[in-house]
């Protein structure tokens, strides 16, 4: 069967010159035009660095986006996901036109309706109510189509009191209700939601993913969908793109994309950092396992050993904790030392601890640590590290043929079955 492709990402790149408004200085534009008159390629295409944020590098130009090729089908719902900085906002940018690519081409097929920022497409001035007409009309919609919406549109947003106030005067969480409420109710064929749900509430979250499940199901509207939390994700998404440096990491099934997202974020199954100066630090954490990497069955022995950094002597009320997460960033185990000074980490210097499972009731999947350090009375938090991915297999466990999926579950049990 023939797939309807309903928005279509070719060769997709984008360049921004740091430190610049538009595309540079006055030199280059010409330099850009005297190559183009002439027939040739822009010549700033030839250079530039990946996006990675975390480095210094050498070159003024950087590749936001590199060579984003993708299809997205009429009522599918895809997720974005990558770490900050990997390119998922200028995707969105581009896709909903707010920003031209560098390079590359985007073709869709009907309305899009785009929730990039906060109040993004609202006037302050307005009223909400006013507003509501506005961004209606900017999709394209008649008043007659905007005013049969209205009323769905103020109740879902729970703006009802202050719908006639100016927006100006709106909470960032009240703006968010009604911007996605206009944008899910007024029918465009593509929504393009970006992190901005988080500003919300968890009772609204949890209403705006069950409308874009709605919307993408029933009505058959294609959603892309960007977020840091992976359980919204996985519950919405249907296929997932991964980012990472502006390029396209992955592109599969939701579960195993978050495997691979998870995998490469927290890849080593050692950190090493160096010390503070002046803070305690947490300088190294590493998993030490009886099979050298994936866990073979959940019963074995686990160590995670840690370096913990002391500036100097005695450093009082001292708390070291960490949290096993699975492949959502759910913590699933937590573990704590309290004032660590008075029994381990006394000395200036480096001091070594480390925590030991005999059985770690872990069910199969993907998992990852986050270390905690900080200061007990005044709650002087010094560091939060994601860290050392690890995976546990179940040795001859074999797939049920009844679709049993990877991860639906967190421990073994250690219960049994008695005929009564």
């Amino acid at each position: 069967m023939e797939k309807d492709i309903i928005l279509k990402a070719e060769n997709i790149s984008k360049q921004y010159r740091l430190g610049q408004v538009g595309t540079g200085t006055l030199s280059h534009d010409l330099n850009r035009w005297w190559h183009s008159v002439r027939g040739k390629e822009n010549p700033y295409l030839k250079i530039g660095e990946t996006n990675d944020r975390s480095t210094k590098g050498t070159s003024d130009y950087v590749w936001a986006l590199q060579d984003i090729n993708f299809e997205v089908e009429r009522g599918e719902v895809l997720g974005i996901i990558g770490k900050n900085g990997a390119g998922k906002s200028t995707l969105l940018k581009i896709l909903s036109k707010v920003t031209a690519p560098t390079t590359g081409s985007i073709k869709s097929r009907g309305r899009i309706a785009s929730l990039l920022e906060v109040g993004t497409g609202f006037n302050g001035e307005m009223t909400g109510r006013e507003n509501i007409f506005l961004n209606g009309a900017i999709l394209g919609m008649t008043k007659k189509e905007i005013t049969s919406k209205l009323d769905e549109i103020i109740e879902f947003s729970g703006c009802e009191r202050y719908i006639d106030t100016p927006v100006k005067r709106y909470s960032s969480g009240m703006t968010v209700r009604l911007a996605f409420a206009v944008a899910a109710f007024l029918e465009p064929e593509i929504l393009v939601v970006d992190e901005v749900l988080a500003v919300g509430d968890a009772e609204f979250q949890k209403k705006a993913i069950g409308k874009m499940k709605d919307i993408s199901l029933s009505q058959g509207r294609t959603v892309l969908f960007v977020s840091h939390d992976l359980s919204a994700i996985s519950t919405l998404a249907t296929r997932t793109v991964v980012l990472a440096n502006g390029k396209i990491l992955a592109i599969e099934e939701t579960n195993k994309a978050i495997a691979i997202y998870s995998s490469v974020e927290n890849s080593e199954s050692i950190f090493i950092q160096e010390p503070s100066l002046n803070n305690p630090s947490v300088t190294k954490v590493e998993i030490i396992t009886s099979e050298g990497g994936v866990l073979q069955g959940s019963s074995k022995p686990f160590k995670i050993n840690f370096g913990v950094s002391m500036p100097f002597e005695n450093f009082e009320n001292m708390s070291l904790s960490f949290q096993i997460l699975n492949h959502l960033e759910v913590p699933v185990l937590f573990e704590y030392v309290f004032d660590i000074d008075t029994t381990i980490c006394r000395n200036k210097g480096l001091n070594q601890l480390s925590f030991v499972y005999d059985e770690l009731l872990l069910y199969r999947g993907n998992y990852n640590i986050r270390v905690h350090l900080a200061e007990t009375k005044t709650k002087q938090k010094f560091q939060t590290i994601d860290c050392c991915s690890f995976e546990v297999e179940m040795i001859g466990f074999k797939e049920p043929e009844w679709g049993w999926q990877k991860n639906v579950c967190q421990y073994i049990d250690k219960g049994k079955w008695e005929q009564i």
